[in-house]
């Protein structure tokens, strides 16, 4: 069986990345890029799936691992009987080729050692055609190259590539596997010693420019890492998570590829990256952006490839078992072809405040936006399947119908702040009575909350951004109710659900539950915080901080009731998450040219707009 979620540590290039258990397992590798077929499937099924494991012969986790420093370079050390042995494990930065290094290293006595490595290609699929030669090991199948280099022989292990081997203190032995595409000849391996150096030189230099100062820095900076770590650098894009098909529910069906880059992380993630001093990567995702969505609007899609691929298409690997047998094993993903009204306004808000927090702006930046209004406009009213991908009957949700909203809105101060061109005082128009329509159908007086969609007896997660995205203020006792109606319906122990799923008839249209979303919970930080109770925030940050793994990582989502985390990991938008509470909590603003927090510049449009409205 594969390691719990929350023993992986993780690996990467900027291109890909690799998940390592604390028993020495690399267990997932998709190469070269993120959403690339697994060489390393084990995660998804056991070990004849594909691993690389490199241990104490005797087995068992690791005594202590850390990340080196504020680096992506994982040393995991094992105290056994025989002595103490460090394995430190890195991906160097992207050069020719796709490289995992593994160092052993002997720090006392004499530890016997075994090297595992089951290659199997397309998701444990594919046996390549393997050949050793001494220290060295050579795999091929259809598309796909790898190559091993060891300090030590290997042997055939009928199926898989096995050496033993020991190691005394001061011995140093170093593995460096690269893969490439079948067709190119074979790479020069890296030099290990020299690959360290440049990869710990590299993210200690990135991680260097950081600009948030604040109690949690520590913590901050490993989610930032985190983040960086899952950006495809050629493009800008950056992947929901590292992985496909890990469970929102241990054994259930709720399994997704999240190897994708989604339009609804684009505004919180330029607000991390912004507000912490990361102005390039900023760029660099705004620009994937604006590439992305280009062409016809009312194709918008809610998620796209790395570069910026459409057609995702999902389908099942049917022989995998899933991790802890939870069935089926997904990739692609079908909910690109869904119709989320929100993304409209994700990408304008996005685009908004990327021009706000002083980015050059792009010729076709405006072109663009005027023309996702235009489709906006014509297409606000119509039910969708929500931010939350709902597989179920499409509705008027709530929080898409606000995210209409914020798009109206950011185009009409644009206008004022720059003076672009635009049908003002139409949009103004559609601005407001988008406003009323939401308040008079998507709130509930009797219970002084806002609902999952119109006419629903159900709460949504997403409500508690309404105040964040100016659409109430803070302190509209609206919002303070629809605050404690989240916390009282939808938190167990702290923790927050997207929905109830079995709310409404199941609104998702799916068999099974999930565990607490992790974003979720940290928008009720900044919900708490918002609505004057800074102590409840900061002790509900602090909780979930203590969620983290021994190196600092969050998955999508968390089981209190297992005490696990659950779904994909490492999960971007849980990362950013912690980002901008820590930053709120902190008071940090965003040091840029226009050195403004969006947040307040919402807030206090917010406080006018509800003087106007206060009556719907």
């Amino acid at each position: 069986m594969p390691s719990l979620i929350e023993d992986y540590a993780l690996l990467g290039d900027l291109q890909t990345a690799a998940l390592l258990g604390r028993d020495g397992s690399i267990d997932w590798l998709c190469l070269p890029r993120f959403d690339s077929p697994a060489c390393f499937a084990a995660l998804l099924d056991s070990e004849r799936a594909g691993m690389w494991r490199i241990a104490p012969a005797s087995g068992g986790a690791a005594t202590r691992r850390r990340y080196r420093d504020e680096t992506l370079i994982v040393e995991s050390e094992w105290d056994t009987p025989d002595g103490t042995v460090r394995v430190v494990d890195f991906m160097p930065p992207r050069g020719e080729a796709a490289d995992v290094v593994r160092i052993v290293e002997g720090l006392s006595g004499r530890v016997p050692m075994r090297m595992l490595l089951r290659l199997r290609f397309d998701y444990g699929h594919v046996r390549p055609w393997t050949r050793l030669h001494d220290t060295s090991l050579a795999a091929i199948a259809g598309p796909d190259a790898v190559w091993l280099h060891g300090a030590v022989r290997l042997t055939d292990g009928d199926t898989a590539a096995v050496t033993d081997f020991s190691v005394s203190s001061g011995d140093r032995l170093a593995f460096v596997l690269t893969h490439t595409p079948s067709h190119l000849p074979q790479p020069a391996p890296a030099d290990a010693d020299q690959a360290l150096a440049d990869t710990e030189a590299f993210w200690s230099n990135w991680i260097g420019r950081c600009e948030y100062r604040g109690p949690w820095d520590t913590a901050v900076r490993r989610a930032l890492i985190t983040l960086k770590a899952l950006t495809y650098a050629p493009t800008g894009g950056i992947v929901a998570a590292a992985t496909t098909s890990l469970p929102e529910q241990l054994g259930g069906p709720r399994n997704w590829d999240y190897r994708f880059c989604w339009l609804r992380d684009a505004t919180f993630t330029l607000q991390a990256l912004l507000g912490t001093g990361f102005v390039e990567e900023a760029r660099a995702w705004r620009e994937w952006l604006v590439r992305a969505v280009a062409g016809d609007p009312a194709k918008l899609q809610i998620m796209y490839g790395l570069d910026g691929t459409r057609r995702l298409p999902e389908q099942t690997l049917d022989w995998l078992s899933g991790y802890e047998n939870s069935r089926p094993v997904r990739i692609g993903n079908a909910a690109a072809d869904q119709l989320q009204l929100d993304v409209w306004g994700e990408v304008l808000d996005g685009l908004h405040l990327a021009r706000e927090a002083g980015l050059p702006a792009q010729d076709v930046a405006w072109d663009l936006q005027r023309a996702l209004l235009d489709f906006l406009e014509g297409n606000w009213d119509e039910p969708d399947n929500s931010l939350w991908e709902v597989r179920g009957p499409r509705r008027h949700f709530v929080h898409s119908k606000v995210m209409a909203w914020a798009g109206v809105d950011r185009a009409i101060d644009t206008v004022h702040r720059h003076g672009l061109p635009g049908p003002v005082d139409r949009w103004r128009w559609l601005r407001d009575h988008i406003h009323r329509e939401v308040c008079a159908k998507g709130y509930d007086p009797d219970r002084n909350t806002f609902t999952q969609f119109y006419g629903s007896q159900g709460l949504d997660a997403a409500l508690l951004l309404l105040p964040r995205v100016g659409f109430l203020p803070w302190s509209d006792s609206r919002v303070r109710g629809t605050v404690d109606a989240v916390s009282r319906e939808l938190c167990g122990d702290g923790f927050v659900l997207r929905y109830r799923t079995d709310h409404d008839g199941g609104v998702d249209g799916l068999p099974g539950t999930e565990g607490a979303f992790l974003a979720c919970s940290f928008w009720l930080v900044d919900a708490l915080s918002g609505t004057g109770r800074p102590e409840e925030a900061r002790a509900l940050f602090e909780k979930l901080l203590g969620l983290r793994n021994d190196v600092g990582l969050l998955s999508e989502e968390y089981d209190p009731a297992t005490g696990r985390q659950i779904g994909n990991t490492p999960q971007a938008f849980s990362m950013v998450g912690l980002i901008n509470s820590a930053r709120q909590l902190s008071g940090s603003r965003t040091t840029t040219s226009a050195s403004r927090d969006q947040q307040d510049l919402d807030r206090g449009r917010g406080q006018i707009r509800t003087a106007l409205f206060r009556g719907s």
